[in-house]
């Protein structure tokens, strides 16, 4: 048996769990346009990255068709401050380009070929905008938002926080959207922006300061705490339910880690695999 399973075994049966979470009415989550009411959310990381190449359209549009209730999705600016769909700094792993995105203008990026690393059967898929990927969501599917630390600065105005979420609006998708950051300053910006708008800090140890999930969520005025599987130990799971706090983990490829987290009353997974994590959390809740 691994060390997380047993872990996860442990913490059930020392702190009090549910598998619905009831949260404090201060924090602000996206509607789900396909909820199915069972309190968690079925999220496809970076679209159904598992059989699709990551933060395309195709695997933007397999992750609706596997019924998903979230797409995760990473942004970056192109050189000429445009926000685009892309994890990585730099093109190599992911595109027949080379160097830093943001290097490029988004003329220059639709020039490159983002699907032929995963498999021929996508070349020629490109580097979506997220205005695209607004536009195919509306109406669809609920959105999380990650803004890479790459494209952030300490400039709020004219920064890649301000033009995503003047995008979102312009869709009618703020209710819709989460968005989220390993760096802490895009919260800020965001909440600066517009207190509305759902926000989760994305752990980032290093920026932490050994705070727990509460302290952080309160001083950066966040709605969700989103973390690995691995820093949800069983301190930050104490203080997140006793303060009721929306908790997101991510990534989750495993059937039986699936089944133990959402045991566990986890708010929702991020996963490349979102069909086997529905499936998953359907027999879960069947029970």
């Amino acid at each position: 048996m691994s060390r997380f399973l047993i872990f996860i075994i442990w913490m059930a049966l020392t702190i009090p769990c549910s598998s619905q979470q009831s949260y404090s009415p201060d924090y602000m989550l996206p509607t789900l346009f396909n909820d199915d009411g069972d309190d968690f959310v079925v999220i496809a990381h970076r679209g159904a990255s598992a059989y699709f190449p990551e933060n395309t359209m195709a695997a933007f549009k397999g992750a609706l068709e596997m019924n998903a209730e979230m797409i995760e999705l990473d942004v970056m600016l192109s050189k000429d401050g445009v926000p685009v769909v892309f994890h990585d700094a730099v093109l190599e792993d992911h595109t027949n380009g080379s160097g830093e995105l943001s290097d490029y203008t988004l003329d220059e990026l639709k020039q490159l070929d983002a699907g032929s690393w995963f498999s021929k059967e996508f070349a020629g898929e490109k580097i979506p905008t997220l205005e695209q990927v607004l536009a195919f969501a509306r109406g669809k599917i609920a959105l999380n938002i990650e803004i890479k630390t790459e494209a952030v600065s300490d400039e709020v105005k004219g920064g890649v926080e301000e033009k995503s979420l003047a995008l979102v609006k312009e869709y009618g998708m703020q209710d819709h959207v989460l968005f989220s950051s390993f760096d802490y300053r895009a919260i800020t910006h965001l909440k600066q922006l517009d207190p509305s708008i759902p926000a989760a800090l994305l752990y980032n140890n290093r920026s932490s300061n050994k705070l727990l999930p509460s302290q952080l969520v309160s001083q950066y005025k966040a709605d969700a705490f989103n973390c690995s599987y691995q820093q949800l130990n069983r301190k930050r799971l104490r203080d997140i339910r006793l303060n009721s706090i929306p908790v997101f983990v991510y990534t989750v490829n495993q059937k039986r880690r699936m089944k133990k987290l959402v045991q566990l009353g986890v708010s929702g997974i991020f996963s490349d695999k979102p069909d086997l994590l529905r499936q998953v959390a359907e027999k879960v809740r069947e029970k």
